[in-house]
Formats: C-alpha cells, structure tokens, sequence
C-alpha cells in the first residue's frame, strides 16, 4: 500500500513527457500539496486549496493541467490569474518548464508594463497557455483580443492576496466573461470570506484542501531579531551580511526611497546589490531579477509589493530591514526563502518602539523568536581572516607561483630581513579595504550625559545653559563637559554647505556605530560645526572619523584645545545650537553691534522671552521627543 510518504508523481497518474520534465527539475517526490491536489484535477473536480506560500502550488495545478491540454487546439484552454507581474512571469516560466517535453506547447504572459505588440503577436500565434495580472486581462478582453471560449481551466493563484490589492472586482469580471462549463482551481493562504463567496459562486463542489505546512510549523527556517537604532542600521546590516553563510539574500524596506538608499549603503561596502521597487519600468525589474538568478548580484533590496511572488532557489536570507506593520506581510516575507523545503534564514531588525509590533509577529507565528547579538569586532575578524585564507590555498594550487617567487630576491630590501616579515607587510596589502585587524568595538558607559527624568526640568536647564553660554558668561556646561569626560572637536562643514545637524548626527553615529546619547552638544556655524564626543572614543575610530564626509565634504575632525575654544567663542557669537535649534541673538546697542555691556537681567530677560515663544518649543521638542 503506498503511503503519503512514499508516494511519487509516477504514481499519480502523471505522463511520461511531464515525468522526464520533473526529473530535469530535480523533482524527486511531489510535496502534500502537489499529492493531494494533482489526482482531483487529473479527473477533472475543482480545487480549494489552502497552503502557505512557498509549499509547491505551481506545479500542484499545472502538472493535471498540463496533462489534460488539447495540444492540437491552438487556443487558449489554460487561464491562470496571479496578483504581480513577478509572480505571473514565474508561473508561464514554470508551464514552459513543465511543458518542454510537449509538442506545440505555447505559453503567455500578459502583465501591464509590456507592450502589447509583443503580447498580441503571441496571442496571434496560438498559446495554449495564459497567465496574466487581472488588470492586463481584463483590457485584453475589453479590446477583444483574448478569446476564452475555449477555455476549460482556470486559475486563481493566490486569491487572498488578489483581494488585499483591490483586484477582486476585475477579478469576478474575468469570471463572468469563462464559459460556463470549465475546472477551476483556487488557492490561498487565507480564507476570507469574499473568497468564500466567490467559490460558492464560480466553483461546482469543490474538493477543500487544506495544507498545514505553513511558517511556524517548518524548521527549515532559521528566525531571529536584533535591536538596532535607526541611524545604525546600516552598519548592522553590513556586519550580519558579513557573519552569514547564504547564496543570495532579500533585504525588505519599507518604502522606495529606502530601497536606494539601502543600495546604495552596500555597494560602498564592497557587495553586489540592486534596488526593486514599484517606480521601475517592466524591462529593468526582469533585468534585475535575471541578474539575480544568474549571480551577476547577490543582494535584492525590495518592498512589499515589488517582491510579492518572487520564487528563487538563490534566496537563502532574507533581512527585515524595516519590521513589518502586520504580521501577515512578516510571513510572506520570510516565505521568500526556506521555499519548496529548502533550508531559509530570516532576520528582523527590531527599534525600541517597535516592540509592539514584534510582540504581534510572536503572537501570529505562534513562537517566541529568539535575539542574536550584532556581530562583534572579533567575530568579523574571525571570518575575514578564512575568507582572506580561502583565496590564499587557491592561489598556493595555482601553476604560475615560481614567476612570482623569482621577484622575491627583487623586493628584498637592502637590510637584512626575513621572509615572515616580508609576508607579513604583503599581507597587510593584499587585505584590500577591508582590514583583517579590526578595533576593538568601542565601550562606552550607559550615561555619558545628565539625563533629565523631569521634562520641566529638563527645557530650563538646557535653556539656562544655551542663552548664558552663548555669550561665554557662562562655564557650567564646559565645566559638565569636562566632569563628565567630553571631548569637543571641530569639523569642517556648517551652514553655508547645507549641512543639518541630523547630517552630522548620522554620520558620526553610522560611522563609529555611537548610540545618540554618546553624542553630546552640537553647534553649526557657518562654515565649520563642533561636536562633544567621549573622550573614551579609540583612536582608530577617531583616525577614521578624519576620512569620512558629510553631504560628499571630508569634515577633517579635530580635537578643540582650550585655546581655540576662545577663539571659537570670540569670532562667532551666533551659534547654531543642536539641542536648541535656534540663533540666539543678544540685545542691540542701536548701532548695529553687539553689546558685551548689557546688564544680567537684561540677558535672563531676553532669555525668557526667547524661551517662551511657540517656534522655539516646538524646535525643542523636535529634538527630545
């Protein structure tokens, strides 16, 4: 007797042509879904199938299909309808797959961003085969060039999804235009009940399938959470891609302007990334994911929508960038790997406030997902270092080395020195840009600044020392500054080059992977800025805080001796403070000048009448909310 577990698609009732199919696929055993779906359509009943994504439903439809086709008819017979471009690409390529051992087979696929020549000449030549968005479908049959009176099955492919993106009612106008005799089948990983309704109304009996394989009940996927800041997440990123092992990875941002940015953060480090979103035209998403299939990069960086049917045997990782607002696009994300029981890696980067929302994902998933720690300076190392090991072997098996050992007696220097010493200054240049000797990951303490339990307390205090120190009749805040181990350091970009202080924040903060509240205060001036950083900092990160640049401007940071901090406060006295966000002017002598005369209560007076105006709190609160 042949079991769940042993059953194969010969055993199916499946044809030789689809078997030899199969088997250049790489398909050994059909999944739950496919053994249970393909016997009801091979006789012809209509199908309600409910499985997670990624559980094998293509082939579970278009192998019975397939075998019931008319190939002499030239025709469409076979009608699939899918809720993205991607997604119908993928199935037409699948048919095309399944199909290549049938005579005059002919596939289609009518999606919008294509021209329709090219759709209307393969519909001219006869395909069999149809797979389409609903909206492309529904213009094709409202111009009358697709003819569905010859239809005998229908598809709907993920049907909740259709419903989510508002394609039910194009969808129920395809179905009105079917002949009335057809098979049809339905799949979707929920069950609402407009879908309900729509198979009480288009399906005859149909036979209920239901595949609890889903997310939270396959350990084929690996799922963890780390907590990262927002101004960190990039350098999070690039360490985790770093730590992992994977083939390909998908990384899920919340909006389009993400999906470049993100980009454009890992091509600077060194990986072979492209962006895919809803503002690209059809002909550079196909390049994209065909660059993707065959390795030319290796990291897809999506939303949402642009990403929804996305079916690749290379996505072994996928990386929430951006935590999901409903937990239902958590499980589609994740279902982008682990596919067709391959084994999957999925990570969320999880902010401080967004804890809620993790909580709703646990409570959907059903588990507690695990947090991992950002990879640390030594582990980096530890893989660089077999990396960098890898290639050495590599190159030791390579036949062209006694070329290159004749240079060697050529380099030596005039002094004595030794082989190892040699290979050692060698392999200190052949480790590129990125460095086999990390720093250490630098240890700040919890609170290098006061914090301020009480908001009252906290908008006097800052106020007090801002309008006072400004005029340098203050030193409580440098003599703070100094008690609590803050260095302050100037840097070469302000105002005039259109620089913001969230500018400076996020690339002092990126760049030394530094929690905000190690930044202290910030001033911009016109044409340079200071900044208090602890004096803790290693040197290594400050050497590298000297090369990087802010709006493409090296800032060229250097410590402030106490010298220059007079100098600082005697050629600008009109500051731009970070924590205030407002040019404090003092009182005028008449004349145009300022007055370094004018009394106390004159100052606190100016003081709390700046303090007390509507623009300047609402500027305040911008900062400490």
């Amino acid at each position: 007797m042949t079991t769940e577990f042993d059953i194969s698609f010969t055993n199916l009732g499946l044809s030789a042509p689809l078997i030899s199919a199969l088997n250049d696929l790489g398909y050994e055993k059909p999944s739950p879904i496919q053994a249970k779906c393909i016997p009801h359509l091979l006789n012809g009943r209509d199908v309600l199938g409910m499985a997670q994504t990624g559980s094998g439903k293509t082939a579970a439809f278009a192998l019975p299909l397939l075998y019931n086709l008319k190939t002499h008819l030239k025709a469409p017979q076979i009608l699939v309808l899918s809720p993205t471009r991607e997604l119908a690409i993928q199935v037409a390529e699948a048919m095309i797959d399944f199909s290549k051992y049938m005579h005059d087979v002919k596939v289609v696929a009518l999606y919008g961003g294509q021209r329709y020549d090219i759709q209307l000449r393969a519909l001219r030549q006869g395909s069999q085969i149809v797979v389409g968005t609903p909206g492309r479908l529904l213009d094709h049959l409202k111009r009358g060039t697709l003819n569905l009176s010859n239809l005998s099955g229908v598809v709907l492919d993920e049907a909740d999804e259709m419903l989510r993106m508002g394609f039910i009612e194009d969808v129920e106008s395809i179905m009105a235009e079917i002949p009335a005799k057809h098979q049809t089948a339905l799949f979707s990983a929920t069950m609402p009940e407009v879908i309900r309704r729509m198979t009480r109304r288009f399906m005859q009996n149909p036979e209920e399938v239901r595949i609890q394989s889903n997310i939270t009940t396959r350990p084929d996927i690996s799922q963890s959470y780390s907590t990262v800041h927002s101004m960190n997440k990039n350098e999070a990123l690039v360490r985790f891609l770093e730590a992992e092992d994977f083939d390909a990875a998908i990384i899920f941002v919340r909006t389009k302007n993400s999906t470049l940015e993100v980009a454009e953060a890992l091509e600077r480090s060194g990986y072979n990334s492209a962006a895919l979103n809803g503002d690209m035209n059809q002909a550079l998403r196909e390049q994209t994911l065909e660059r993707l299939k065959n390795g030319r990069i290796d990291i897809l960086i999506a939303t949402d929508i642009a990403a929804r049917g996305l079916d690749l045997e290379r996505i072994s990782l996928v990386v929430n960038y951006d935590i999901p607002i409903e937990s239902e696009s958590y499980v589609h994300r994740i279902g982008r790997t682990g596919r067709a029981g391959r084994a999957g890696r999925a990570l969320l980067f999880v902010e401080n406030r967004e804890r809620r929302l993790l909580r709703n994902i646990e409570r959907t998933m059903k588990l507690t997902i695990p947090e991992v720690e950002l990879p640390n300076a030594a582990l980096l190392g530890e893989r660089r270092l077999a990396k960098f090991a890898v290639k050495l072997q590599q190159q030791l098996a390579s036949c062209d080395l006694d070329m290159y050992r004749a240079l060697l007696d050529k380099l030596q220097p005039t002094e004595t020195l030794d082989m190892a010493t040699l290979a050692a200054a060698l392999l200190k240049m052949a480790q590129g840009e990125r460095p086999l000797i990390l720093p250490p990951d630098p240890v700040f303490k919890s609170r290098q600044r006061r914090e301020f339990y009480n908001r009252d307390d906290r908008v006097h205090d800052c106020r007090r020392n801002i309008h006072l120190d400004n005029y340098g009749v203050n030193s409580q805040r440098r003599g703070r500054r100094e008690a609590s181990g803050m260095q302050l350091y100037r840097i070469e970009v302000g105002r005039d080059d259109g620089v913001d202080v969230r500018h400076i924040v996020g690339a002092i903060a990126n760049e030394g992977n530094l929690s905000s509240r190690n930044i202290g205060n910030i001033k911009l001036f016109s044409s340079y800025a200071t900044i208090e950083l602890p004096k803790s900092m290693p040197d290594e990160i400050l050497n590298h805080f000297t090369r990087i640049r802010i709006l493409n401007k090296p800032i060229n940071m250097k410590k402030i001796n106490n010298d220059a901090k007079k100098n600082e406060r005697n050629n600008d006295r009109r500051p731009f403070n970070a924590e205030y966000r407002e040019d404090v002017t003092p009182p005028s002598t008449g004349s145009g000048g300022h007055n370094s005369t004018f009394n106390r209560n004159d100052k606190l007076s100016s003081r709390r009448d700046n303090a007390s105006s509507t623009a300047s709190r609402r500027r305040f609160s911008d900062v400490y909310r």
